[in-house]
């Protein structure tokens, strides 16, 4: 088993998808992306935190069991695979967060269902609604319903110590958040959800048409890049395939 003396941070394959022709105008609600031509092929990572007291998951790809998918969608490589290389697994990972509870970062999330889920009320309340509860969604993560939850409203530090704290950032979902990790050699790294799902995305501070908050979103875009300027932190957009490529190939860590 890998050390867990230092705080270590691990990108897994969660899959990917392909955004071409008319999907892209979904992503910015300015028009900047209608008509936009070019396909793109999006990672969807998953990450375990590794720290002296425990494990976290945050976020969890996409499901490799959905039927309701388009052959847009390709599911990664199994998590418990993934996971036993470096001597994990579901079984014994102490905490699970989820920046939001979209599809495709959440898909195996019932695997950890003996996990503490650290979640927003809004966003739990979103993923148990009634269009949720009639969708395939329930068959990735409907298993948290009845697992020992931490419910928080503001931001969280995990472990007591400050070197993992969710931080708050609703508007593309209701309870959407992002992850901040103080890594010993690495430094700051932020892991940001859905908050923007590309470098250009930050950069135009584009919402999506899909998000539940025009207003939060931009509040929340605002807040975070505060924090990445005060804490000097790197920023993994996680749909941002150069930023994922730059990470340590699984499974060697970021320490």
């Amino acid at each position: 088993m890998a050390a867990r003396d230092v705080l270590r941070l691990y990108a897994l394959d969660g899959g990917s998808v392909t955004v071409a022709g008319a999907d892209w105008a979904e992503f910015a609600d300015d028009g900047a992306y209608d008509g936009r031509p070019t396909a793109i092929t999006l990672p969807v990572p998953s990450f375990l935190v590794r720290h002296p007291d425990g494990d976290l998951v945050w976020d969890t790809g996409m499901s490799r069991t959905r039927t309701d998918l388009g052959d847009w969608a390709t599911a990664g490589p199994s998590l418990v695979d993934q996971l036993a290389l470096v001597g994990a697994a579901p079984a014994g990972i102490r905490f699970l967060a989820l920046s939001h509870g979209h599809w495709d970062h959440s898909g195996n999330a019932g695997l950890f269902a003996a996990s503490t889920w650290i979640v927003n009320p809004a966003e739990r309340a979103a993923m148990f609604d009634d269009e949720s509860r009639a969708s395939q969604a329930m068959s990735d993560y409907g298993a948290l319903e009845a697992a020992k939850t931490i419910v928080i409203t503001d931001d969280h530090d995990v472990f007591g110590d400050g070197s993992v704290t969710i931080v708050q950032a609703p508007g593309h979902t209701p309870g959407h958040s992002v992850l901040l990790v103080r890594l010993p050699d690495a430094g700051p790294i932020l892991l940001c959800g859905d908050l923007w799902h590309m470098d250009e995305s930050r950069r135009g501070r584009r919402v999506p048409t899909f998000n539940s908050d025009r207003a939060q979103t931009l509040a929340s875009m605002d807040k975070v890049e505060a924090l990445i300027a005060a804490a000097g932190a790197r920023v993994i957009i996680q749909h941002e395939a150069a930023d994922i490529a730059a990470l340590p190939a699984f499974p060697q860590p970021l320490r």
